[in-house]
């Protein structure tokens, strides 16, 4: 199971996916686990955050990224620095 990230999309990116109409979720600098039932896709406007799958390496992403999490996917997200984020689950 792997993170995939885009760093820095184009604006043409964006709106073609549609991304300003998701929702937004934040949250403080925290650490807590976590487990996708299904695939989300999420573009960061604040933060910095280590997401580290069960059994897998540490992935660094934040403010700029656009970074999909597969379905059944279980983690531990470690907030850094206050995250603001739009979402949408697939």
């Amino acid at each position: 199971m792997e993170i995939k990230i885009e760093h820095q999309p184009s604006p043409e990116i964006l709106q073609k996916l549609g991304v300003y109409q998701w929702g937004i979720w934040q949250k403080e600098a925290s650490k807590f686990p976590w487990t996708y039932d299904t695939q989300e896709t999420c573009y960061f406007l604040a933060g910095d955050v280590i997401v580290t799958p069960d059994g897998g390496q540490p992935v660094t992403m934040g403010k700029g990224d656009l970074v999909t999490f597969p379905a059944g996917m279980s983690c531990t997200w470690e907030i850094k620095s206050d995250v603001k984020k739009h979402y949408t689950f697939d």
